[in-house]
């Protein structure tokens, strides 16, 4: 079976640089992905045919189909009815995670306007949390006139022990996070794989909070 491109990156160059780095006694100390979470909310008043088409869309970005989630209980103020589908998700592991991620980084986030990378915050636990205000950023979708966008959070599960641990791997791994001066594009990332050279750098205004 064919190693995916970034993970065989990974083996070859992150591990050995994180050992140098961090001082890791073996390779199996070294943090590594576990799984990346794709959610898409949406909103109450959509009909079944705008989540067929949030599945749909949902599905060519990831190469995975999700599922839908629904609603525990009613809550009358966000006019939502027990079992009523409010998000579409798919949880990415093995093969297609890495895939997904060598996309994201190489061709996604680059088409982003004006990028100018993406938040250093983690969640106290290593783990990173990305917002897609616009997934027409993803070259597998195409916007018929007059459609809706989708949003999307992206959640990246690593095996760190802590938030420097994390952003390091992600760093290495080609994640563009943004720099100390707001006004300076980010430099684009070397680490990933075959990352397309001309790609402009992204904006990061537009990295908002899903919705579909």
């Amino acid at each position: 079976m064919t190693v995916p491109q970034l993970k065989q990156f990974y083996r070859e160059k992150v591990v050995p640089e994180l050992i140098r780095a961090r001082g890791y006694k073996n390779a199996h100390q070294v943090p590594t992905l576990e799984k990346i979470v794709l959610n898409s909310r949406i909103k109450s008043e959509s009909d079944k045919n705008w989540v067929q088409e949030v599945v749909k869309d949902i599905t060519n970005i990831a190469g995975q189909k999700p599922v839908i989630t629904k609603a525990r209980q009613a809550v009358a103020n966000f006019k939502v009815r027990e079992g009523m589908p409010v998000g579409v998700m798919v949880t990415l592991r093995g093969p297609v995670m890495w895939d997904f991620l060598l996309r994201l980084l190489s061709v996604s986030l680059p088409n982003i306007r004006d990028f100018r990378g993406v938040s250093r915050k983690f969640d106290g636990r290593g783990n990173y949390n990305l917002g897609i205000g616009d997934h027409t950023i993803f070259p597998e979708i195409t916007m018929e006139p007059g459609r809706k966008n989708v949003g999307l959070d992206i959640t990246i599960v690593t095996t760190a022990h802590s938030n420097d641990e994390g952003r390091e791997l992600l760093r290495l791994l080609g994640m563009p996070f943004r720099t100390s001066s707001a006004s300076t594009a980010v430099k684009k990332p070397d680490a990933a794989p075959d990352a397309p050279a001309e790609a402009t750098p992204v904006a990061a205004d537009t990295v908002a909070p899903a919705t579909a």
